[in-house]
């Protein structure tokens, strides 16, 4: 399962955060509206599986989401923290999430 968005591919979009890979990349939560997709949150992780399944931010994306939380991946294997977090800020400033660090 896949897609692309932004030129980058993603793995997902799921419906748990269990599906997602213990591998470094950025993470993107998604509200899937009735007409439409939204970016709640992105974010950049080493083990991306563990950070959104950790994160203290489902109170954020539930408000902001009137549709059904989905979850999606880029794998980065070849990205340190350094390029991952420039991935990540180019990815906010594409969608501008209500949820996360700004």
């Amino acid at each position: 399962m896949g897609f692309e968005k932004w030129g980058y591919k993603f793995d997902g979009p799921f419906h748990s955060p269990e599906k997602l890979q213990a591998h470094s990349g950025i993470y993107v939560i998604w509200c899937r509206g009735e007409k439409n997709w939204t970016v709640l949150d992105v974010g950049e992780a080493a083990d991306v599986n563990e950070r959104v399944s950790n994160l203290d931010r489902v109170n954020c994306w539930s408000r902001n989401c009137l549709g059904i939380i989905c979850y999606s991946a880029i794998y980065t294997p070849n990205l340190q923290q350094e390029g991952r977090m420039e991935l990540e800020k180019k990815i906010k400033s594409i969608t501008n999430p209500p949820c996360g660090e700004n």
